[in-house]
């Protein structure tokens, strides 16, 4: 090897960076670790006791280190990370909702942010950054209304929900830890998500828009989301709530029409409001039915640069990725 390329080597090395990540086997957590260790970072996934690793995952590259989000457990090995991204939690969209499933989402969410945060705060050093995932269901329905990151808190279940998850985020600026909430809207993934639901129905000529088709979604790309969560880790003046979404929300009667002229499929059976609280109970509002008009005002104003800003290349991209 020339001179130059053990500059560059260790120049990369310089340049990498020790990232922990909580949730990395789900929709969001697997691409991000994907990407980092791409980009020659260092991963560490924190997993629970009990998980198993996923043979022939692109994250066997990354690091296992235990952490136990009830106790505050955490591996010593965890030391000396700059970053932690936090994306673990019990599923919102699972199931129905029940009293003992919001329980459990509520605990794994809120107390397993609080528990996490007081473990680094214990890591000498401490990391940089905390980066915590939340939703734009901190908003609740809000009809027309723009909503940026100053706009005030709804009152249902899933606003409560991340309003206290948040709350418990910020606790880490008290540690000296650059700290930043992004509330991801709809996330567009063509093998999971809300979008791989819909695809379904759509195939078999069936889709249509949900209730009256005029509230508003706020979506984004999974590339999107996993490259917007690298800009957070990289600006250090990235920090507080940050809404995660395109800057172009749509209607949901528009979002199905785009969807429906991507797939080249009919959208003529809508789903009334009332049937859709029928299969799916309260979960339909908060998922299905609430209007949240969300800008990325925190993000454009950083000068983040938006992947995909418009619905129809949006579609084609999710659609087209394996």
């Amino acid at each position: 090897m020339t001179p130059a390329l053990y500059i560059l080597e260790f120049l990369d090395y310089l340049h990498s960076v020790k990232v922990l990540v909580t949730g990395s086997s789900g929709l969001v957590g697997q691409e991000l670790v994907r990407s980092l260790l791409d980009r020659g970072h260092v991963v560490f996934r924190l997993l629970r006791p009990e998980s198993q690793p996923q043979p022939g995952s692109a994250d066997e590259q990354a690091v296992r280190l235990m952490w136990n989000p009830a106790t505050q457990e955490l591996d010593s090995r965890a030391a000396g990370a700059q970053a932690v991204v936090h994306l673990a939690g019990e599923s919102i969209r699972s199931r129905r909702w029940n009293d003992s499933l919001k329980e459990r989402i509520h605990a794994s969410r809120v107390a397993g942010t609080r528990n996490l945060v007081s473990a680094i705060a214990r890591l000498e050093p401490r990391p940089r950054v905390f980066i915590c995932a939340s939703a734009v269901g901190y908003y609740g329905s809000r009809g027309d209304e723009e909503l940026i990151e100053s706009s005030p808190p709804g009152a249902d279940f899933l606003a409560q929900l991340c309003q206290a998850w948040e709350t418990e985020a910020a606790r880490a600026e008290a540690f000296g830890v650059r700290a930043a909430e992004l509330r991801f809207g709809v996330i567009l993934a063509r093998h999971d998500g809300a979008l791989a639901r819909m695809l379904v129905p759509f195939r078999l000529a069936l889709g249509g828009r949900f209730g009256s088709g005029h509230q508003w979604m706020s979506w984004l790309t999974l590339d999107e989301a996993v490259s917007m969560i690298r800009f957070v880790l990289e600006t250090d003046e990235a920090r507080g709530p940050i809404n995660a979404v395109s800057p172009a929300p749509v209607r949901n009667a528009e979002f199905i029409v785009a969807l429906a002229r991507a797939l080249r499929r009919p959208a003529l059976l809508p789903l009334p409001a009332l049937a859709l609280r029928i299969m799916l109970g309260e979960i339909a509002r908060p998922l299905l039915l609430a209007s949240q008009r969300v800008l990325p005002g925190r993000l454009a104003a950083l000068g983040y640069r938006f992947l995909h800003p418009e619905l129809a290349n949006a579609l084609a991209a999710a659609l087209a990725r394996n």
